[in-house]
């Protein structure tokens, strides 16, 4: 009976003058958008570029709000608006208050705001009296149904294979329909974690979520400001070549995040991973920003493109499914092929 409801779910449309196809989902309907694809807002790997091929295509693509000043967040968006017309996300972190920033974000009109890592109750009236759609990230089924009471749109699973900064410490593929079931249908929600290709769509759209959120394949991608060394670290890693650590804490400390082994991670280990404070070469200089900022050894930082030093040594946040992307792709090919790898093994089920 799943797999008949799932395909009833998924309706397939006439072609469009888009990347892709659409693929219908409760996501797709409430969004406006035509794949069930959301790019993870990837700190500032996330360019005005990367969220237009991913609109583009028919996703939902994602800017990273919560360090932008806010007299640059309008310019931001203008440049994205340029590139594509579509629905466009923007993502603030609950560590740090968020409301001027996130005004800038509605004068300039976005139409969804993703928050992680905090509580979006104060913040979601004036969502709401604008008429934007919400997203949470959340870690645990309780979580998710507090989410849905509060008034959040769509909850974000997330599991502990994810890259980046993780708020949980549950599986997707136990996560994804424990969440399901506690929203009982009130908010469609997205898989985050371990997902990079169709085949992780398809489990995804089985596992009762509405729809698949992708950080690290999206990092690998031509529009992405991720320094090219760091992309190719992602294509060459193994799927057991990350580890959850706190070790990144300039900026954000005791925040558990995901990233590549590297030169950093291996020194600290080899050291008998000492706290901070006496961690080898702490305070050293890594490199600098295009913009001549320096970065210091455990900065809550990845390299991008056009910064000097040991790029290898930053954070390399990625995820699990590292082991998954084998190339650095332009967005929209990411998503046609994903979307179409999808179909290809929805249209393996058996039908009973």
């Amino acid at each position: 009976m799943l797999l008949i409801a799932l395909r009833r779910q998924l309706e397939v449309a006439v072609p469009m003058s888009r990347v892709t196809t659409p693929l219908e989902t409760s996501l797709t309907r409430l969004l406006g958008i035509e794949v069930p694809i959301v790019q993870a807002p990837i700190g500032r790997c996330a360019t005005p570029e990367l969220a237009a091929a991913v609109i583009n295509a028919g996703g939902l693509g994602m800017l990273a709000m919560s360090w932008t000043p806010p007299g640059e967040i309008e310019g931001l968006i203008e440049r994205t608006r340029k590139l594509a017309a579509g629905p466009l996300g923007v993502n603030l972190v609950l560590e740090w208050e968020q409301h001027e920033r996130l005004v800038a974000c509605l004068e300039a009109g976005v139409e969804v705001v993703s928050f992680f890592w905090g509580d979006p109750e104060p913040y979601l009236p004036i969502l709401k009296a604008a008429e934007v759609r919400t997203m949470l990230t959340v870690g645990s089924a309780a979580k998710a149904k507090r989410a849905v009471e509060q008034g959040i749109d769509v909850v974000v699973a997330q599991g502990f294979e994810a890259g980046g900064h993780v708020w949980g410490k549950v599986g997707t593929m136990a996560l994804v329909p424990a969440v399901v079931d506690a929203v009982e249908g009130r908010a469609p929600v997205v898989a985050a974690g371990g997902i990079a290709d169709g085949r992780g769509l398809a489990a995804a759209l089985m596992l009762g979520a509405s729809g698949a959120w992708l950080g690290t394949r999206f990092v690998a991608s031509r529009e992405s400001a991720a320094h090219p060394g760091y992309q190719g670290a992602i294509v060459g890693a193994p799927e057991t070549d990350t580890l959850l650590t706190e070790l990144f804490d300039g900026g954000w400390p005791e925040a558990p995040h995901r990233v590549l082994s590297n030169s950093t991670t291996r020194a600290w280990q080899a050291a008998g991973s000492p706290p901070r404070g006496h961690r080898p070469g702490e305070g050293g200089l890594l490199g600098r920003r295009p913009s001549g900022e320096d970065v210091d050894r455990y900065a809550a930082e990845a390299p991008l493109a056009g910064m000097t030093g040991d790029w290898e040594a930053f954070a390399l946040y990625a995820g699990q499914s590292a082991g998954l992307v084998r190339d650095v792709q332009p967005a929209g090919e990411i998503i046609r092929r994903m979307v179409a790898d999808a179909r290809s093994v929805m249209a393996r089920w058996p039908t009973s």
